[in-house]
């Protein structure tokens, strides 16, 4: 079964996983800017990555048939030091026209402070004033309803952010119902043992639907499995669903969603 991986970060994985992805059905995939594994000492070290993302990693990609997608921003995660984090965003601009370039991501809160939040508010300006779709990292454990609803709260105090063009990733059970609620589309992130695994994702699939939603498996620098998502089609056939169900949560949606930004090219 063909699908798509809206969330991936390739950089931190071997090209045997382009292999494994492309044999499993993956014909196209998203990657987010994110940390890198350490904190980058210096906007020269972002600049550099966003050219990995809009120049190398595709070609790698293609390699395997695989259509490549990146979204560019500072990660919540670095945005700390605001003078920092705004010397990174005066960069942004001038990749927003590469053709692989879909939006501004995954840009939300880690910690929920007061900076996180500064820098936060300069992004969805930023996507707001070059016409840009957002990609929303979620906090992780204990913080994250409390940061999903203040990241929502600052995309509608903006004014200018449409919810249909913002997806807001990492969802879990507590938080899936308020993003759905206020129109946003939500995302499940499949890893083998923290924020979704493949059941819990279908037992939310059935208690909420199919609307609005996608998984990814966002294989990243720690413990993550880039076949997470057929893995989740597996689950979700066993239990009952029909393909055609599975088929709408990882491509008809992504695809959707996606298809708001005039780079992306649906698979034919």
């Amino acid at each position: 079964m063909r699908y798509i991986d809206p969330h991936m970060h390739m950089v931190s994985r071997t090209t045997d996983d382009y292999q494994r992805m492309a044999l499993a059905g993956c014909v196209a995939l998203t990657e987010p800017a994110f940390w890198a594994g350490f904190d980058r000492s210096s906007a020269q070290g972002f600049f550099d990555y966003f050219r990995q993302l809009t120049e190398y990693e595709p070609k790698r990609a293609a390699q395997y048939g695989i259509k490549h997608y990146t979204w560019l921003c500072i990660n919540p995660k670095e945005a700390e030091d605001p003078v920092f984090a705004k010397e990174v965003i005066a960069l942004i601009p001038q990749f927003l026209n590469q053709p692989n370039v879909l939006g501004i991501g995954e840009i939300g809160l880690n910690k929920n402070s007061r900076n996180e939040m500064t820098i936060l508010e300069a992004q969805i300006d930023l996507a707001a004033k070059h016409s840009q779709l957002i990609l929303v990292h979620t906090p992780h454990l204990e913080d994250k309803l409390k940061g999903t609803r203040l990241i929502m709260d600052a995309i509608a105090a903006h004014g200018r952010i449409e919810p249909g063009r913002v997806l807001i990733d990492h969802v879990e059970e507590h938080t899936v119902k308020p993003v759905l609620d206020r129109g946003y589309w939500a995302g499940m992130t499949l890893y083998p043992d923290t924020k979704c695994t493949p059941q819990r994702a279908a037992d939310i699939f059935e208690t909420y639907g199919n609307e609005r939603m996608w998984i990814n498996s966002a294989g990243d620098w720690g413990s993550s499995d880039p076949l997470a998502v057929p893995k989740c089609h597996q689950e979700l056939l066993r239990r009952g669903h029909p393909a055609a169900f599975v088929e709408q949560v990882s491509f008809g949606n992504p695809v959707k969603f996606l298809s708001q930004s005039p780079r992306f090219k649906p698979p034919a």
